[in-house]
């Protein structure tokens, strides 16, 4: 996975639905790019000013916000409680519940 897939993991944080959730990992195993967790990281840090992309709601493999630092202050915890998603301590409660797998939503 390069990093002109950007627009394919982009495509991919389009689809997930409000007020779910899922990792960086899932999104690059459904591109194929297993162990390419740190590139969607990359990419949605770089892409916070497209309001289009909800990158709010990509998180690390056992729920945590780790992306919340390029949002500024809370808000990317302000943005997930405002679709029902409830954070404690910076990691999403209930997460399995929240979870949106691609690789089980999405058909290739």
């Amino acid at each position: 996975m390069k990093s002109n897939r950007f627009d394919d993991i982009y495509e991919v944080v389009r689809l997930i639905p409000r007020g779910r959730v899922t990792s960086y990992g899932a999104i690059a195993t459904y591109l194929g790019a297993k162990g390419g967790a740190r590139l969607v990281g990359w990419a949605m840090n770089a892409c916070h000013q497209d309001v289009t992309i909800p990158a709010h709601r990509v998180v690390n493999r056992i729920g945590m916000l780790t992306g919340k630092a390029f949002f500024g202050g809370n808000r990317m915890e302000e943005l997930l409680q405002e679709e029902g998603v409830e954070v404690k301590n910076d990691k999403i409660v209930n997460f399995e519940s929240h979870f949106w797998s691609p690789a089980e939503e999405l058909l290739h």
